[in-house]
């Protein structure tokens, strides 16, 4: 198992940990136009929920692997933040955004690694 992925999953777990919705991995390593390896993705309810699912991702992958994300983008407003961990890229959505955008859709020749229990 790469770093990147070992990554991807701490941060799909924390995500899990507090009870993101619908959480995704797409590992994105065969895709020749793909901005990184790997991209989690995750929904919350409202903003204080996907602040607080940016928060514990942030302090799981700090304490596992002493790493900060390089950027972190849309955390005032909540209704999309983007961590940017190099090979990972972590999207987290307040619900509607997620519809909106539709990153799975985007990149549906992406491979999915499966994350235990979606809600």
């Amino acid at each position: 198992m790469t770093e990147s992925e070992v990554l991807a999953k701490l941060a799909a777990q924390a995500l899990g940990e507090k009870k993101g919705i619908d959480v995704q991995i797409l590992d994105m390593r065969k895709l020749k136009s793909a901005p990184a390896s790997f991209f989690v993705i995750a929904s919350g309810n409202v903003p204080s929920h996907v602040s607080a699912l940016s928060d514990h991702v942030h302090e799981v992958v700090k304490k596992a692997t002493g790493l900060n994300p390089s950027k972190v983008e849309g955390y005032a407003n909540a209704e999309w933040i983007l961590m940017d961990y190099f090979d990972v890229v972590v999207h987290i959505f307040q619900s509607e955004k997620r519809a909106f955008y539709k990153l799975e859709e985007l990149w549906a020749d992406a491979e999915r690694i499966e994350v235990g229990e979606n809600k």
